[in-house]
């Protein structure tokens, strides 16, 4: 999990946490703290019933913000459980959310732009809106430059054009 190794991570809690005792809910919810992140950063949020039952509402919050591409509220769901995200040492990896985060706000842009040729600086305009601030056309290009080396976005930057030229087939694909 911390060495970066997500799928070899998401197994293995999974595995301990199919095996542990229905009756050890202390341990099962120990694991789903780890867990969870883990399976955000792979594209599978939780529902909300399993965070109520192991008592994980902390973690409401920041899965519907990533689902729905909210950044703002992604941010001011991090600092409003902070403490416990570093108590538990998984606020970096809850960090790392904001990209796919992007990636969906990114994505319902695209969608309402109806087309494979996107102006960068609608996305630039997308972010300050969601409350990040000093943002330009060349911050937002060097996220999209991450977002598709990441291989959560198919196309490339015309740069000279300010446009992100995504792929007519699946521009997004799944995490």
């Amino acid at each position: 999990m911390f060495d970066g190794d997500l799928k070899m991570a998401d197994i293995c809690l999974t595995f301990a946490f199919e095996r542990c005792l229905a009756s050890s809910k202390a341990n099962k919810r120990l694991i789903l703290i780890y867990l969870i992140p883990v399976r955000m950063l792979l594209g599978i949020l939780p529902h909300n019933t399993l965070l109520q039952k192991y008592k994980l509402e902390e973690f409401e919050g920041i899965s519907n913000a990533v689902k729905t591409g909210n950044l703002r509220k992604l941010n001011e769901e991090l600092e409003r459980n902070e403490a416990f995200f570093i108590s538990c040492g998984i606020y970096l990896i809850l960090e790392k959310l904001k990209m796919i985060t992007y990636r969906n706000l990114f994505k319902q842009i695209a969608g309402i732009l109806k087309t494979h040729l996107l102006p960068v600086p609608a996305f630039t305009e997308a972010l300050k809106m969601m409350g990040v601030e000093d943002i330009d056309t060349e911050e937002t290009e060097c996220i999209l430059a991450n977002l598709i080396y990441e291989g959560k976005i198919k196309g490339y930057l015309a740069h000279q054009q300010q446009k992100l030229v995504v792929s007519k087939i699946q521009p997004f694909p799944s995490l």
